[in-house]
């Protein structure tokens, strides 16, 4: 990614209110910085971070702690979503046969033009770039 103009981070905690917060505020700030609401960017950025929210809430969870959401916009939007698990890195999707669930990441590879892990301690972040 180039240079971000813009970027917006913020801390929520470990809980599905949370992820459900981190969407919004999300939308919200997107709004501010002319991606407006109901767009097919915004839909799409609204799905990868409701994705990767839920997954630090449900996979990444460590007691005690929180998750942190951080957007980036220059030339690409950068999402991003760090807990402080480490251990429990995504893998790159398989389809899930008739499981109901499973299918997130496969979602968020079909929705982003990148996606990728990165370690960061004590934790990891997970990464999806949208094309602008």
């Amino acid at each position: 990614m180039t240079t971000p103009t813009v970027e917006f981070a913020r801390r929520f905690g470990s809980t599905r209110r949370g992820a459900s917060s981190a969407r919004k505020l999300a939308l919200g700030q997107l709004d501010a910085w002319g991606v407006p609401h109901g767009s097919e960017r915004s839909d799409r950025a609204a799905l990868i971070v409701a994705e990767l929210a839920a997954n630090a809430v449900l996979h990444g969870h460590v007691p005690g702690h929180e998750f942190e959401l951080r957007l980036a916009l220059g030339t690409v939007l950068r999402i991003e979503v760090t807990d402080t698990r480490a251990a429990r890195r995504p893998l790159r999707p398989e389809p899930a046969g008739e499981a109901e669930s499973g299918r997130g990441l496969l979602l968020v590879e079909a929705l982003a033009t990148a996606w990728g892990v990165a370690e960061r301690p004590p934790g990891k972040t997970v990464w999806a770039e949208v094309g602008l």
